[in-house]
């Protein structure tokens, strides 16, 4: 353990001989021994560098494979992928498959606007004069608490489905089914009236579908809420209350509206609390949920003045990020001091009219919410929006309160824009939508200039097809009203029929681009809708999926730049080095979240390719690895050859030939796939025996590698491993991966503890080697709260690979992986002799040294003092002369050492990199109650206290109104919190902070000091050559008193208001929003601005309702508590 001598306690006189000074003065760690000079650390590496080196070269078998594949030449051919080819082909192919969608679309939309104006209103319509199949009729809600659910009991048509494989649920070709909101009443007039004339679309949908039978749903989503889609199916509620409206789909809302600038003020004097608070929080919420990402939203408190909830102090893109950001602020909102509307209003004002940020540039509009006020604030809106009145004022009146509401009114009304009431919760959701109908009225005006065919975001389908994009087209009310003079303005729905990113992606190749090629395709916003990191973790149908493309790879100018002119609608290619982040394991983490596993992060070359996909808003992108720019297509015209090779697949093969692990691609149509590789084998195998590799239902190129594949792979057993003794050098299995899909393990017996994916491209050793030059070391991966188990009966393996690098004149390309898997407990001991003063001929133990002598120390004969381990470029443990680290393998080092680990990052043997993972699941949390009381508990002041007569009446008012109101939406009796529509999952999407550490360029092979006082440490770091692993020797530390930062690996929650979050808003990424605007209309009719949806008492209502609440209250003296509640 390094001490200070006395000559060294001065720093100014001894850095600049720091350690010259602690290495000659520093008493040894034990009797006659010292630190290891250079020369002789640098000798272990050799050492080291040599080992792995020769063990490769005899086992992993890269020369011999190479001669196989000259060997076999003539059985495949070299093809080139050309990326402007491919590129234009693929973007081709999308646009065909969308112009299908686009021509149904505009069918649907033709015809439902003529059925409406021909539809004749009728006032007596009954229930049981429409005939439909509602879809919630055959549901299965699960109820949590077990209990059970009444089923809805209406005159819903029988029918029969069958299970298609397209929608992956049971459906009926012959009708189209219907879903109402739980909200609304479906026995309404309105209602009755709309599933009347829609009934007609049905065989319009059956049409469409003659046309292209590869259409899915076919949706009309009505402006009153009623949806209708095609073909029929029971609906798939999420749980006990189904919350499904389609006015809030992403794809509703991009289709009914243009573009919004909207800011949220919120009145929160101290005249809002208790229930009227926390109404208005859930009002936001529900309010943020009808906003796209094509929209810009700020959310501001105000009483005497006004301030934005959140660290946005301008408008920001209405993501799911910033969303999540504006909810968990208003949640914590207190009440206090009093009301200034003025403030309110100017700060919104101000707000929209900063022309100095990015923003939606079409309907600008304000939302406030309030208990009530006498201020009219004309002289603001005078200064601000009048005469052009280009901003629309909407006002919510919320909570049960004596207020006069005409203030609220005028204001509206004097603003182009409405008023609303929610006296209840039961009328947040459909009043915090309503205003759409009201921004729609320029766009209906328009007439078929606003006929804008928009495709959304990619979002998860709500009745389970997994990631879809949708096409949308408005439907307009062409009735006339009175006479004829004047116009409709209505907006009828929108029509969308829905897309499958699967069916996209099938048009794009795959092998031949190999493992580490891809494409990828984004929208307006910058957001992937094909990208390989495209994997959501959360099936949450509530939630657009929104992954830019600069958050799915990891950022840098290049790439920035590239975005921007995909955005901008331009071609063009770029080659560049650039980070990437490798895909390792999926795991299940302790609290049963799914983690996308990445680990690494490598320095690669890459091409990238784009163009845009004609008549769409989409663009896409190529992107090739220099080694990928060729591969191979076998021709196995040969059928006794293609018999042989297939021999060696057959599972009677394996105790010979090794066991054999196939890509669980699909290689014929009528191959069922399966997780379990020995099924999946039989399956192969029993097709094979009725079909040949040439037949039409099969892809002959995947066949034909594969089969090549495996004659070439057991031609490497005969050649190189079957003589070979793997215990000599302590090899637990030796391995090869292909193209073409094919994993062969030798001997057989190790198959059993293969855990690596079957698949070639999705294994993160294959994929690291092709990127990486040399031998590519991998541990198994422990978690922090991995504690491991006896390695007697436990063996655990490292494995080391690298690639097969064939060169066929100028074309270069890697088609497989070859590698070892060492025995970690063995080469432990290995690792510990070569980095040793000993020789072959020595025996442990055989040195003496005494203080006369002072030998150095080594990793074997002084392991009590002398630390010595292998990292790789991860920062994860892979070896060490330690027993007790042994069970630690895999660990980031951080864990092991801290000390040791931020040392080697502040000598930047390691540098850092930070990213978000914007697709991963948390549990949600329990929500504040800060500021507000428990449901139905109002909060009055103490002059309404005092004031015992407007107590009564307003209390028995408000059972009245909330009785009224429950009738209405269906929410009289529910216990349920006031929550948001987005809280009721128990699981939500969330952000991760990820941190990967990977080698810096400099390779210092100096010894250094962890200067620490008396717990000081030396320590030598190199990375070793060919490999990436770094070699690390310090002293063992001999105290604890250090402290030292862990170094954190594992992805962490990032905090609300993250410090990131904030600043990216600050420098928003380039985006375009669609590029027609519909804000506005000579001809618009603001007449109907709300005049309140409240009952007004009369005094005998009033009365009567106040004796029956002073009874019912007296009862309750006499009565248990229980009974009373």
């Amino acid at each position: 353990m390094a001490m200070w001598a006395p000559s060294c306690l001065v720093r100014a006189l001894c850095s600049p001989v720091l350690l010259l000074c602690l290495l000659l003065s520093t008493p040894p760690p034990a009797q006659g021994y010292s630190f290891p000079q250079n020369y002789t650390m640098q000798y272990w590496a050799r050492r080291l560098e040599q080992e792995i080196d020769g063990v490769m070269r005899i086992f992993g078998g890269v020369q011999a494979l190479k001669r196989i594949y000259d060997e076999k030449r003539n059985l495949f051919e070299v093809r080139e992928n050309v990326p402007d080819k491919i590129v234009e082909k693929v973007a081709g192919d999308i646009e065909s498959l969308l112009a299908k969608k686009v021509r149904a679309l505009k069918r649907l939309a033709d015809a439902a606007e003529r059925f409406q104006k021909a539809h004749r209103w009728q006032d007596n319509i009954k229930e049981d004069n429409i005939e439909y199949y509602d879809s919630k009729a055959d549901t299965e809600y699960d109820d949590p608490e077990g209990e059970e659910i009444e089923r809805d009991t209406s005159n819903s048509l029988k029918l029969e489905f069958t299970e298609d494989e397209n929608f992956k649920t049971k459906v009926n070709y012959s009708y189209a089914a219907v879903q109402i909101p739980t909200d609304i009443y479906k026995g309404s007039t309105v209602i009755l009236n709309e599933l009347n004339w829609t009934e007609a679309l049905e065989d319009v949908f059956l049409e469409n579908r003659k046309e292209d039978p590869s259409l899915l749903w076919q949706v009309f989503g009505s402006a009153t809420g009623v949806t209708r889609f095609y073909p029929a199916t029971p609906w798939r509620a999420p749980n006990k209350i189904d919350l499904y409206d389609v006015r809030r789909r992403p794809w509703y809302i991009q289709g009914a509206s243009s573009p919004k600038d909207m800011v949220i003020i919120v009145d929160v004097s101290g005249s809002v609390s208790g229930l009227t608070l926390k109404l208005m929080k859930t009002s936001v919420y529900d309010m943020l949920d009808t906003l796209s990402d094509d929209d810009y939203v700020n959310v501001a408190s105000f009483n005497q003045k006004a301030q934005p909830v959140s660290c946005f102090k301008h408008l920001v893109q209405a993501n799911i990020r910033n969303k999540k950001v504006f909810k968990e602020k208003v949640e914590v909102m207190e009440a206090r001091g009093t009301t200034d509307y003025k403030a309110g209003f100017e700060y919104a004002f101000e707000q929209l009219q900063n022309s100095n940020i990015t923003r939606a540039n079409c309907n600008k509009m304000i939302m406030m919410f309030t208990d009530g006020g006498e201020d009219r604030v004309q002289d603001v809106f005078e200064k601000y929006n009048w005469p052009n009145k280009t901003v629309r004022v909407f006002t919510f009146s919320v909570g049960q309160h004596n207020y006069d509401v005409t203030p609220l009114q005028w204001m509206a009304c004097a603003n182009k824009g409405y008023y609303f009431e929610i006296p209840s919760i039961g009328a947040i959701r459909i009043n915090t939508q309503e205003y759409l109908d009201v921004l729609g009225r320029p766009m209906v005006l328009a007439g078929n200039k606003a006929k804008q065919v928009q495709w959304t975001n990619a979002y998860q389908d709500a009745l389970g097809l997994g990631l879809v994009v949708t096409g949308t087209l408005p439907v307009f009310n062409l009735t006339e009203d009175g006479s004829g003079e004047k116009k409709n303005q209505l907006i009828l729905g929108v029509v969308g029929i829905d897309v499958a990113l699967n069916d996209i992606k099938k048009l794009t190749p795959r092998y031949n681009l190999g493992a580490n090629g891809y494409m990828f395709a984004i929208d307006l916003n910058g957001y992937v809708l094909l990208h390989p990191n495209l994997r959501p973790l959360i099936i949450n149908f509530q939630e657009p999926v929104t992954l830019d493309f600069l958050d799915a790879e990891l950022e840098d100018d290049n790439k920035e730049d590239i975005r921007r002119r995909m955005i901008d609608g331009e071609k063009g290619t770029r080659n560049f080095w650039t980070l990437i982040k490798s895909q390792d394991e999926r795991y299940t983490d302790k609290g049963h979240r799914m983690v996308n596993l990445q680990r690494y992060i490598d320095k690669v070359h890459r091409m990238y390719t784009w163009a845009p996909i004609k008549s769409t808003n989409y663009s896409l992108g190529l992107v090739l690895p220099r080694y990928s720019t060729y591969y191979i297509r076998a021709n196995l015209s040969d059928q006794i050859l293609q018999v042989k090779y297939f021999e060696y697949l057959l599972p009677n093969s394996f105790e010979s030939e090794g066991h054999v692990f196939i890509a669980p691609r699909e290689y014929c149509k009528d191959l069922n796939l399966s997780d379990n590789n020995t099924e999946f084998l039989e399956n192969f195998i029993a097709l094979m025996e009725k079909v040949t590799p040439d037949s039409k239902q099969c892809d002959n190129f995947l066949l034909h590698n594969l089969i090549l594949d495996t004659g070439i792979t057991q031609q490497l057993v005969e050649r190189v491993w079957r003589d070979q003794d793997l215990n000599t050098y302590s090899l637990l299995a030796v391995f090869v991966a292909t193209d073409g899909g094919i994993t062969r393990v030798f001997p057989n017996k190790a198959a059993e503890d293969w855990e690596e994916d079957r698949e070639p491209f999705n294994a993160s050793f294959y994929r690291r080697s092709l990127d990486n030059k040399g031998y590519i070391f991998k541990p198994p991966y422990r978690d922090d709260n991995y504690r491991g188990l006896e390695l007697e009966n436990n063996t655990v393996g490292i494995l080391v690979s690298t690639a097969v690098e064939l060169n066929f004149g100028e074309k270069h390309l890697k088609p497989a992986v070859v590698g070892v898997k060492l025995d970690l407990e063995a080469w432990a001991e290995k690792f510990k002799v070569l980095a040793s003063n000993r020789t072959e001929r020595d025996h442990l133990g055989s040195r003496r040294c005494d203080p006369s002598t002072s030998c150095e120390m080594d990793c074997e004969a002084n392991y009590k003092d002398l630390l010595c381990v292998l990292i790789d470029d991860g920062g994860f443990l892979v070896l060490s002369n330690q027993e007790d680290y042994w069970l630690q393998v895999g660990k980031f080092f951080s864990e092991v050492d801290a000390h040791l680990m931020s040392a080697l990052y502040n000598h930047s043997f390691f540098a850092r990199k930070e990213s978000y993972d914007f697709q991963s699941v948390c549990a949600t949390e329990a929500p504040s109650n800060t500021g507000g009381a428990p449901r139905g508990v109002y909060v009055p002041t103490m002059a309404d206290f005092l004031n015992l007569a407007w107590w009564t009446s307003a209390a028995a008012w408000s059972l009245f109104q909330q009785f009224l109101y429950g009738l209405t939406y269906n929410s009289w009796f529910q216990t349920e919190d006031v929550t948001a529509e987005g809280m009721e999952s128990k699981e939500t999407s969330c952000i991760m902070k990820q941190t990967q550490y990977y080698f810096s360029t400099p390779n210092n092979t100096d010894i250094n000091f962890i200067d620490c006082g008396n717990c000081s440490r030396l320590f030598y770091a190199q990375r070793l050559a060919s490999t990436n692993l770094l070699f690390v020797v310090a002293e063992k530390p001999i105290c604890s008193q250090c402290e030292s930062t862990k170094l954190l690996q594992a992805e962490i929650k990032a905090p609300p208001g993250d410090r990131n979050q904030c600043e990216l808003v600050e420098r928003p990424r380039y985006r375009k929003g669609p590029h027609i605007c519909f804000d506005y209309n000579a001809t618009e009719d603001t007449s109907d601005c709300g005049r309140g949806a409240s009952f007004r008492p009369s005094l005998s209502v009033l009365l009567s309702l106040q004796f029956l609440l002073l009874y019912l209250t007296a009862s309750c003296h006499s009565l248990p508590l229980a009974s009373c509640l």
